[in-house]
């Protein structure tokens, strides 16, 4: 049996989690979906929440993206972190933080699908 994937988006942008929210609601494979608003926020979350796949934004006050990786990292390796930003050239920052997989905001719902199925492939 399939199991859906459990989803934090982090973003500052409220619109930009609710959108992303929205879009992976309408997919099979994904099951319930959080958000968060900056990184202290998002470490928060994934302690309570434990999610396979935190889909995080790069640029955010408080605490960015790439400290917040490091530290989801240290402290769930197995947690899933999709990396976004607007700027690709954030994309080896975001390996170098721990990220599975980068992806500029432009192209994020043509490779979102795919990129999922790479970093957290369901279980039969």
């Amino acid at each position: 049996m399939n199991e859906r994937k459990r989803i934090l988006v982090v973003d500052d942008k409220p619109r930009a989690r609710q959108s992303l929210r929205v879009l992976l609601s309408t997919w099979a494979q994904v099951g319930e979906v959080r958000e968060a608003a900056d990184g202290l926020e998002a470490l928060a979350v994934v302690e309570a929440f434990r999610p396979d796949v935190v889909l995080m934004d790069a640029l955010m006050p408080e605490m960015d993206g790439l400290e917040a990786t490091r530290q989801i990292k240290a402290r769930w390796p197995e947690t899933r972190v999709v990396m976004l930003s607007m700027y690709s050239d954030y994309g080896a920052a975001a390996f170098l933080a721990g990220a599975e997989s980068f992806v500029t905001k432009g192209d994020l719902v043509v490779e979102l699908r795919a990129i999922l199925a790479a970093v957290a492939p369901l279980s039969d």
